[in-house]
């Protein structure tokens, strides 16, 4: 009887204690459950995603993310990885319920014998427990988040079927390399897809999870290679690979092959503007990890052309300044390397190198690079570096390497092989020419006239150097490089090309205290009446001011804002010479509405953009194209498309400007461009005291404009205008961007006559001779005698009153 009763005692004792342990079990559980992260989430998740810049030709130019993955699907995963990634963190994946619990039972007995030591507490944790702690709690150490996880992992698999967690797994753990996910850990360390990795590099990255930066291949090949092992020996083991595949993948260290440099020529200004676009239409989440596709407009020929051209003027009128002095000094007699290595000069082009001069001689410099590596600079490179005086002239001639260079001065310099001014030995390897930054800066854009697509823009010598855009943000005075839009509002108001207009001393009182307006030609001379073409082709600021004056300063403000030079003109004369300020981009689109026959464009950098699923979200011609579906063409009529642009200017009118500016390329202020011997047009600008220069010019089907000065406006030096700054740079850009293209003439509108006529009075000429042009007109505007000259005689208006004249334009 006592033993029975001692039985109950204990039976009704070890209910109690189950009762309460139960309960205690309960209130535990509920206790962790209560505030869990919301795991339905999981089931729409979508990792962020690497954003990429494409070309307009398909060839990647940037990428955008904050964590860079390319996001696979896990039906797209070669068994191979997957087995791998099972072999290493969780064998039993497909048979457990989220967690492991003889892992889990033997993690707990080690880490009781470990307790009071040093060793972090192991946590034998499945794929599921880790989808649930990357997703949805942290990475604290504590018993506290262990039971949470534990919980939202049991949640977990009852919700989301076992593909789907292990998608999520594979495409969100960190790698190393700044790799997230698989499939970009596979391009950043072997350069491959999923597909095409062995055994031996899918079990490398499956180890990597648990440690990436333990296991680097460059810091540790030794452990990553036994690393690599272990999780070969586990695939073995687990029955994934045979053993000759183990024996095979076992052999060699782990090899990493960087990725293929796959961007195109550098376009730095082009793609900061494209992504402070995309950062404005679909704000930076969405930029940086919303996996968009973007096709832009660049032409990455057309880039690598506006870059070199830009770079080539920039130099060029550098040099003819003189030089400025070692960019920096050093002790020759101390270790020249080191010194070097701790001299940063930002926008240095990739062929030009630091160097430091060790050795002077009348006929040569000896020099040092940071490598280590000799050379020398001959007299006859560095022939050009005459000083630099305060008039921006130049000083006396160099007769000796001493005239310029010093030991112990820091400077920049470019291999003979690759110097631009000739002269190099074939191989030579030794010889450098001198080189220096150019403290003058400038832009190039390069567009479509059709259709406004920016198929070229370089916004300074240097992005490294400054990320200021002078082609879109930089807002300056366009000088004459205005001029065309008053002479394209006068051909509107009965004006013709041979209208005489007078070209004399102009005066205006610009109201009471502020003196009088005396604006003036760049030659300081005058030259009578004269037809209007020779107005735009020779510059003349006093025919433009007078034939702004008859036709009134409203109505060339109009045009000016109905092409998209400026938002708002004032109406005061001194803005017809350029007076108000623009952007290079601004003024370029407007010109390229000239030559597309007067109608409206929008400058874009875009033409397509595509979500992470491949929906276009944006596309530049919104026009609807049924035909252009078609898969293949199979004798179908080609689409026809409707022409939607907006009409902004008389197609005539504009006409007439585009041959008046041939003339300016002909016989005019930008004659330079001739030599690049096909039909060009277009208007040189220069702005008081030669602040500011300007070409901005066309083809019949590419506008491109160039601005040069310096970021704080000062003279560029006498003699220094739009037609020996900016013209060399546009004549070099299109010379090598028309290259193998035909000569296409300028495409005249329906209605246009063109008539004989003497360049010197307007009229029409009996016969072909010297000074006799074909002039376009306009039907029943042809010049049958003289007429009254414009200005002879006339008063100001008093709606246009002068500005006070901070600047006078030139050309």
């Amino acid at each position: 009887m006592r033993v029975l009763k001692t039985i109950g005692v204990l039976a009704l004792a070890l209910v109690v204690v189950g009762l309460l342990a139960g309960g205690g079990i309960v209130w535990l559980l509920h206790s962790y459950s209560r505030g869990l992260p919301d795991y339905a989430q999981l089931a729409d998740y979508e990792p962020p995603v690497v954003s990429r810049i494409h070309a307009g030709d398909g060839r990647l130019l940037a990428e955008f993310a904050t964590e860079k993955r390319v996001f696979v699907p896990v039906t797209a995963m070669p068994r191979r990885v997957i087995d791998a990634f099972l072999s290493a963190e969780d064998k039993t994946f497909f048979e457990h319920p989220g967690i492991d619990v003889p892992g889990i039972a033997a993690a707990l007995v080690r880490n009781i014998m470990h307790a009071g030591t040093d060793r972090r507490p192991v946590g034998a944790s499945t794929i599921t427990q880790q989808v649930t702690k990357n997703f949805l709690l942290t990475d604290a150490v504590s018993y506290r988040r262990k039971i949470r996880e534990i919980l939202l992992a049991f949640r977990i698999e009852r919700a989301l079927s076992k593909r789907r967690i292990l998608e999520l797994y594979l495409n969100q753990i960190y790698l190393g390399l700044g790799s997230y996910g698989v499939a970009a850990a596979a391009i950043n360390y072997f350069n491959k897809s999923l597909d095409e990795l062995t055994v031996a590099e899918a079990a490398f990255l499956a180890g990597l999870p648990k440690a990436p930066n333990n296991y680097n291949p460059k810091r540790r090949p030794k452990a990553a290679r036994a690393r690599r092992d272990y999780v070969i020996g586990r695939m073995l083991a687990d029955g994934h690979i045979a053993e000759a595949e183990a024996a095979l993948a076992r052999t060699g260290p782990v090899t990493l092959k960087p990725p293929d440099e796959v961007l195109v020529a550098k376009a730095e200004h082009f793609v900061e503007e494209v992504r402070r676009e995309l950062a404005a239409r679909f704000g930076e989440t969405q930029l940086y990890g919303g996996g968009l596709s973007v096709r832009t407009t660049l032409d990455p020929r057309l880039q690598a052309e506006a870059d070199r051209a830009l770079r080539s003027g920039l130099i060029a009128y550098d040099r003819r300044h003189g030089w400025r002095g070692p960019v920096a000094r050093i002790d020759a007699d101390l270790p020249i390397a080191a010194q070097l290595s701790r001299i940063e000069i930002a926008g240095m082009p990739d062929r030009w190198r630091l160097a430091a001069v060790d050795l002077v001689t009348d006929t040569a410099a000896g020099i040092r690079l940071a490598s280590g590596a000799r050379g020398t600079i001959p007299l006859d490179r560095l022939r050009w570096a005459r000083k630099r005086l305060e008039d921006l002239s130049r000083g006396p001639a160099v007769v000796r390497v001493s005239d310029v260079l010093a030991r112990g001065d820091v400077v920049a310099v470019e291999p003979l092989a690759a110097a631009d001014d000739g002269g190099a030995e074939a191989g030579e390897r030794t010889g450098y020419a001198l080189r220096q930054i150019p403290d003058i800066d400038g832009a190039l854009v390069a567009l479509d006239p059709h259709t406004g697509r920016v198929l070229a823009l370089t916004g300074g010598f240097s992005f490294e150097a400054s990320e200021f855009n002078r082609a879109t943000q930089a807002r300056r005075q366009p000088g004459s490089a205005f001029k065309p839009f008053v002479y394209l509002a006068a051909l509107d108001h009965e004006f013709t090309p041979s209208t005489l207009v007078l070209d004399a001393p102009f005066v205006i009182d610009q109201g009471p205290g502020m003196g009088k307006w005396k604006p003036s030609n760049y030659t300081r001379r005058f030259y009578g009446p004269s037809p209007m073409r020779i107005g735009i082709e020779k510059s003349r600021n006093l025919m433009t001011v007078r034939v702004a004056q008859r036709i009134g300063m409203d109505a060339v403000a109009r045009y000016a804002e109905r092409l998209g030079v400026v938002d708002r003109l004032p109406r005061i004369l001194s803005m017809s010479l350029g007076a108000g300020e623009t952007t290079l981009l601004r003024l370029t689109t407007a010109y390229a509405m000239l030559v597309n026959g007067g109608r409206r464009i929008v400058p874009t950098f875009l033409d397509r953009i595509q979500d992470r699923n491949g929906k276009t979200v944006f596309r530049h011609d919104g026009r609807l194209c049924p035909g252009c579906t078609e898969i293949a063409w199979s004798g179908q009529a080609e689409p026809d498309l409707p022409d939607t642009r907006e009409r902004v200017a008389d197609p005539g009118s504009a006409y007439q400007v585009v041959s008046m500016l041939e003339g300016v390329v002909q016989r005019g202020t930008g004659r330079r461009i001739r030599a690049v011997g096909k039909p060009l047009a277009g208007k040189t600008g220069t702005t008081n005291d030669n602040r500011d220069t300007w070409f901005i010019g066309f083809s019949p089907d590419l506008a491109v404009g160039v601005f040069v000065g310096f970021d704080s406006p000062k003279s560029l030096g006498r003699s220094e205008t739009g037609s020996s700054v900016a013209a060399p740079v546009f004549r070099d850009f299109m010379e090598a961007a028309l290259k193998d293209r035909p000569a296409t003439p300028f495409r005249i509108p329906p209605g246009i006559r063109l008539v004989r006529v003497d360049t010197t009075t307007g009229l029409v000429a009996r016969g072909p001779g010297r000074g006799v042009i074909l002039e376009a007109f306009k039907p029943g505007t042809e010049p049958v005698s003289a007429a009254p000259v414009i200005g002879n005689g006339t008063a100001p208006a008093a709606d246009n009153p002068a500005t006070p004249g901070r600047r006078r334009d030139l050309y």
